[in-house]
């Protein structure tokens, strides 16, 4: 396999009970955050406020700091943001996705703070591989992992996670639902009042995810290629629950220009292993992608990382667009 555990992290285990010890001190619902008597809820960016929202329903008030439309991984926290954030009875961040935010989430001084990489267990991923005999229909978690391979440390952008790790773990609906376990936990400590209701939502929640991760299983188990080309290496960890192999023009950061010698070998890899479409994303340039597939006469195609809904995205939730990623993966690797 292509994508490979390189560097699994010490994460704890146990994300229910993880979610609950975060919390050092409780806040309760009627804390300086909360406004009519809600929870007060800051989120870092979209996949963490919809999971504040699904599961705290009506009983929070949530807050984005990162707005539609904007790229969460150059998101600059603002002077009235900072101060949004430590009135916050509860915040709700992934660490080393976004540098600002860890940066005033430390100086918040808000005690009930929940980071989703604790949560569940981040992994570092090479975006770039070249072992492309992988047989289809192997997606669940027993892929071979070849950790000393001699190309496993060569994608481009991948040192902005903590240790290498990468952190689209929201793209791993299994994944994604270990996370909503344990911000459940922590809305039914920083409010125990609501308790019984932020189980029920949390449940709720989970069982979705775990239909939609059935949709991925079954809609991706046979196709004609596994191998799928993207500007952002974002899809990882969906490419290993999957048994995908993901190609990244640049690294984890969207941005990153790729070097001549990677398009090269991008090129090589689109026809050796029938790659039909180059995918680009909704919030960041599709330049790097139209490059290279005019250069390879591949079709472009949307695959978005949900860092952020906007009127761009090709639905309007979480549920929607990772949706229309599995269609659009469908029609590029040719499901049978």
């Amino acid at each position: 396999m292509n994508v490979r555990r390189l560097i699994p992290t010490a994460a704890l285990a146990g994300a229910v009970a993880l979610g609950a010890t975060a919390l050092t001190a409780c806040s309760g619902a009627a804390g300086t955050g909360s406004k009519d008597g809600k929870l007060g809820v800051t989120a870092s960016f979209y996949p963490m406020q919809f999971l504040a929202e699904q599961i705290g329903k009506d009983h929070v008030k949530v807050d984005g700091l990162t707005k539609p439309g904007v790229e969460p991984h150059d998101l600059e926290i603002t002077p009235r943001q900072t101060a949004q954030l430590g009135e916050a009875d509860v915040i709700l961040y992934l660490k080393s996705l976004q540098p600002a935010v860890d940066k005033a989430v430390a100086q918040s001084g808000v005690k009930n703070v929940v980071d989703a990489a604790t949560l569940t267990k981040l992994e570092s991923h090479a975006s770039s591989g070249h072992d492309h005999g992988s047989e289809p229909g192997h997606g669940e978690e027993g892929h071979a992992h070849q950790d000393g391979d001699e190309h496993a440390g060569e994608a481009e952008g991948h040192s902005h996670g903590e240790g290498g790790t990468d952190p689209h773990v929201w793209l791993d609906p299994a994944k994604y639902a270990e996370i909503a376990q344990g911000v459940g936990a922590a809305l039914e400590k920083a409010d125990p009042d609501h308790a019984a209701d932020y189980r029920k939502n949390t449940d709720e929640l989970v069982g979705k995810l775990t239909a939609l991760d059935t949709e991925f299983k079954d809609g991706l188990k046979n196709t004609a290629s596994r191998t799928f080309i993207t500007t952002h290496s974002a899809f990882g960890y969906l490419a290993e629950r999957y048994g995908l192999d993901q190609e990244g023009i640049s690294g984890v950061d969207p941005e990153s220009e790729p070097s001549p010698a990677r398009m090269k070998e991008l090129q090589e890899v689109a026809k050796k292993d029938n790659v039909s479409t180059v995918f680009f994303e909704t919030l960041a340039s599709d330049k790097t992608a139209k490059v290279l597939a005019a250069d390879t006469g591949l079709k472009t195609d949307v695959l978005d990382p949900l860092e952020g809904i906007s009127d761009k995205s090709q639905g309007a939730d979480y549920f929607e667009v990772m949706r229309s990623n599995l269609k659009n993966l469908q029609k590029a690797l040719g499901s049978k």
